[in-house]
């Protein structure tokens, strides 16, 4: 099977090296998480094609952090539990999981359904980046491009602008950008302000009257793709009206594309 990138989210030492040298046997990258609290910051470094989910972890839920890896809209999940009821695979399988396993389990049916999961990975997988006319954004190494020039971004910086760029120029508020950006790591919705203020200084041609990133009274933030989809060149000698909706179209689709099924 095709190398995928791993992450696996397992409280048991034992078990966690384990299964990580059985997927590197297998030729995969394996990034391992003893807890959740590392587990996030590794997700959002590493974007892994695919995570291994226990469900029971020492600092939380591995269900409801199951529901944060599925918003974020970017990885298979596989979830290990010792929970075998059926309300329990229900609920894991609600939260998000695309497949449940229930411990304790043979290697050879661990190995056969990640070998599931990554042939539906690569039918399925993510863009390598998103492009909004002047705005690029690399997912795998996560570096912004903004009109021809790499724009260093703090790694808050840029969950923010993906967050944004991911729901298609509509608005989010700052409790639903704290949630998905940043989840667990700021407790307080108006620092999104303070990184919305930085973020501007580095990609509005006038922070003081911006015009990218729009405030929306009495919601939030939104990313004006308008402005940016009206930079994409024109196709097949099409007037700048029928040019913009095309362009629009052509973003729908990019963020349609980082859904999973």
């Amino acid at each position: 099977m095709g190398a995928v990138n791993v992450q696996i989210i397992e409280g048991n030492p034992h078990l966690r090296s384990l299964l990580g040298w059985h997927l590197q046997q297998a030729g995969h990258h394996v990034h391992q998480s003893a807890d959740l609290h590392q587990a996030r910051e590794v997700f959002l470094v590493r974007q892994p094609n695919l995570v291994i989910l226990d469900s029971e972890l020492p600092d939380g839920d591995g269900v409801e952090f199951c529901r944060w890896l599925r918003q974020q809209q970017q990885a298979m999940i596989l979830m290990l539990s010792a929970r075998t009821t059926e309300p329990d695979i229900v609920e894991g399988l609600r939260a998000g999981a695309d497949d449940y396993l229930t411990k304790p389990f043979g290697m050879q049916e661990f190995l056969a359904r990640v070998e599931a999961l990554t042939r539906r990975t690569r039918l399925a997988s993510p863009p390598a980046y998103l492009d909004y006319g002047d705005l690029k954004i690399d997912l795998v190494h996560r570096r912004v491009r903004f009109k021809g020039e790499l724009i260093e971004l703090t790694p808050q910086e840029f969950s923010l602008l993906y967050v944004l760029a991911q729901t298609g120029g509509a608005p989010l508020s700052r409790q639903d950008l704290l949630q998905r950006a940043w989840p667990d790591a700021i407790d307080n919705p108006r620092t999104v302000d303070t990184h919305v203020l930085s973020l501007r200084k580095k990609v509005e041609l006038d922070p003081r009257q911006p015009n990218l990133i729009q405030t929306v009274r009495n919601v939030g933030y939104r990313l004006n793709l308008e402005i940016l989809n009206a930079s994409l060149p024109p196709q097949n000698g099409q007037t700048n009206g029928s040019q913009r909706k095309a362009a629009a179209r052509v973003g729908e689709r990019m963020v349609m594309s980082d859904r999973r099924i």
